[in-house]
């Protein structure tokens, strides 16, 4: 009744968007072997506790801007380095979630399907190395937006690019 949902009743859902490392892979040993790698290139010890965790949360501008907070000659260097850096031999390392695929298929059969993640370059080979492209509708990259997560800035991104409300989606 105008607009407003009647008891019981569920909006409908035209849009998914997924997160990739925690959602749909277990990522945590591929990020922490790829950022020790980048350490260990320019001359760092590998990541700490803390560090780790903070890899597995946040997109490379942030951890790294995060780790050499009171370095700026350091977060240049880790930059240069991790940019040059090939991300490929971490794949192996991914962990795809149990029923991955299945549940990729049952969704983007149902609804327009974006993933919104905060990988850059790597996004293309790790979605060609599991053969996941055809999932989705849109694929949206810390390239594709100027802020990454916990930025809005993907999100909002994908809801303009199929013109859905807000309430027409959710992010998983």
């Amino acid at each position: 009744a105008g607009g407003e949902l009647v008891s019981g009743e569920r909006p409908s859902t035209s849009l998914v968007m997924i997160d990739c490392d925690g959602t749909l892979f277990d990522s945590f040993e591929a990020n922490r072997a790829f950022y020790d790698e980048v350490l260990r290139r320019i001359g760092r010890p590998p990541l700490d506790a803390e560090g780790r965790e903070l890899a597995h949360h946040m997109a490379t501008p942030l951890l790294f801007a995060h780790l050499f907070r009171d370095d700026p000659a350091g977060l240049a260097e880790a930059t240069r380095v991790a940019r040059a850096t090939d991300y490929a031999p971490y794949l192996e390392l991914m962990t795809p979630v149990p029923r991955m695929v299945e549940t990729l298929e049952w969704v983007h059969e149902r609804h327009a399907t974006a993933l919104a993640t905060n990988r850059g370059a790597s996004i293309t080979r790790l979605l060609a190395r599991f053969d996941l492209l055809h999932h989705f509708d849109l694929v949206v990259g810390i390239h594709d937006v100027e802020r990454p997560k916990p930025s809005p800035d993907m999100l909002l991104h994908c809801l303009r690019h199929f013109a859905v409300p807000p309430s027409a989606a959710i992010y998983v």
